[in-house]
């Protein structure tokens, strides 16, 4: 990847396919989303700072959608299929809400549908706010304008004021907001259906879910937009859209930028929180220890923030199964390493990176996937990525069992190496590396260590009982404890706690 400035959107694109791996939609949807709301906004002749506000808010409209990932699998069995049926259900509408869960067959779709009536009465505000908070402190690490920021916010809210969570209405709801809603709502129906299609969902949606205002001038400019959404090369078409000026950040900033790209990934399930920031981390630690230049150990240390993009692709209730997986689950799970080539190869910025990031499930008698190469095909990067990203693994928690401890997971790996799996050098500083590692001397925003225990439990989603059991302690004591956390960092959601706990460096393995 290259240490001079990078284009902004060209991560935030990296970033958008991987929402529509996050929520079971075609690979450029929300390119197309964003490509729709510009000929919208250019029809409504914006001015450039609105324009600029709905680029981006279009471009990442379901940035938070990993936020409430493990609830929802809890839920509604299949989160990835929930999402796709979500984003084109209408509450207001009962054959919208009749067709939900049609994944599921028959007789479970409609256990599935009583549940979703029963959810959206009850939690549903606090799950959007997850997503909401989620949204919000992304769009901040990626340094979003704050009129993006803020129609992040309303993602889940509606022009008659029966969204979620606020319930907010009309023109209270930005422009950009309101104009994204109905944008994503003609890419879905014209890729259904086509223009007839689209023109139908529009109309009937307006003045429900979409501003009619807006929808009278995305009819009229109901041309103007198929083409726009039709692009043959839809990431070149976002980046020609933007609006000026185009913003370039600096190697500090990419770094940032891929680091919210990780904490996005990880959100996705509750036993992953910290892990592409850890695997980070750990591997750009033992590739320094063991002397390799600069510019590879940055390398080392971006491929690893952006390794598990591809983890997306899967449903969560894959991933937080004890049990055994069926061979279509297994399948899934191997090719998520070939959706992070994917995504990190489309964009420019994120392109060199695709490779090594790719390879961490490689092994050097070719047993890996999801290329099945052996130690000629596997560069060094990848090798310390590997012993890496195996070791902190082992080091978390995981449906199967608990974490490991640093000897157990070391005899592991080591294992690994004499069988032929893992690089031995990589392994030996991997090793080297994560047995030096300094415990932190001060905690961020006054927290107690007390607090950030409850903090990391909170954010790998137990509840206050089950923390008060994990830590012997009385759930008043720990709704205390989450009082005063929240409080102190900020934030209102387990979501938006897993966030900070991220950023911060809280959750980044077992000590």
């Amino acid at each position: 990847m290259p240490t001079a400035p990078v284009r902004l959107t060209e991560i935030l694109a990296a970033l958008s396919l991987a929402t529509d791996l996050a929520t079971g939609a075609s690979p450029d949807k929300a390119l197309r989303v964003c490509l729709a709301a510009c000929a919208l906004g250019d029809a409504l002749e914006l001015d450039s700072a609105d324009a600029a506000d709905l680029h981006q808010a279009a471009l990442l409209r379901a940035i938070g959608c990993t936020a409430h990932a493990a609830e929802n699998a809890d839920a509604f069995d299949d989160d990835l299929a929930f999402q796709r049926d979500m984003h084109v259900l209408d509450v207001a509408d009962s054959a919208s809400l009749a067709s939900f869960g049609t994944w599921a067959g028959e007789d479970r779709g409609a256990v599935l549908r009583e549940r979703l009536q029963e959810i959206l009465a009850t939690v549903g505000p606090q799950a959007a706010r997850f997503g909401c908070e989620a949204s919000q402190s992304l769009g901040r690490a990626l340094t979003l304008r704050s009129g993006a920021i803020a129609a992040l916010d309303e993602v889940y809210e509606r022009w008659d004021g029966r969204g979620i969570p606020d319930g907010r209405a009309g023109d209270d709801l930005t422009l950009a907001a309101r104009a994204t809603h109905v944008a994503e709502q003609f890419v879905i129906a014209f890729g259904a259906g086509g223009p007839d299609w689209a023109a139908e969902q529009l109309r009937r949606r307006a003045g429900g879910h979409l501003d009619p205002a807006l929808v009278q001038v995305a009819l009229r400019a109901q041309p103007e937009i198929a083409a726009a959404t039709t692009a043959a090369d839809p990431l070149a078409a976002v980046l020609d859209a933007e609006p000026a000026p185009v913003r370039f950040v600096m190697p500090d900033e990419v770094d940032r930028a891929l680091e919210a790209l990780a904490d996005f990934v990880d959100l996705k399930s509750r036993y992953t929180i910290g892990h592409s920031r850890g695997v980070a981390e750990l591997a750009a630690r033992a590739a320094a220890l063991a002397g390799l230049e600069q510019d590879a150990v940055r390398e080392i240390h971006r491929a690893g923030l952006v390794h598990d993009v591809g983890r997306a692709s899967v449903s969560t209730a894959t991933w937080e199964r004890a049990g055994d997986l069926t061979p279509g689950e297994r399948d899934r799970v191997r090719l998520h390493t070939y959706w992070t080539e994917r995504v990190l190869a489309c964009a420019p910025a994120t392109a060199d990176l695709a490779r090594p990031a790719s390879s961490h499930h490689e092994r050097l008698d070719g047993s890996g996937y999801h290329r099945g190469v052996a130690a000629a095909g596997i560069d060094r990067c990848a090798r310390f990525l590997a012993a890496a990203d195996a070791l902190h693994a082992m080091r978390e928690p995981r449906p199967h069992r608990p974490a490991l401890s640093l000897d157990e997971a070391a005899r592991e790996l080591q294992a690994g190496a004499s069988e032929g799996r893992f690089d031995r050098a990589a392994v030996g500083a991997v090793l080297e590396a994560e047995g030096v590692r300094q415990r932190r001397t001060s905690l961020p925003n006054g927290l107690t260590e007390r607090e950030v225990e409850v903090l990391c439990l909170l954010a790998r989603g137990m509840t206050n009982r089950q923390i008060a059991d994990e830590l012997v302690v009385s759930p008043r004591t720990v709704q205390h404890h989450v009082s005063h956390v929240f409080d102190k960092v900020g934030r209102r959601t387990r979501a938006g706690a897993a966030v900070f706990a991220m950023e911060h460096g809280l959750v980044a393995g077992a000590e």
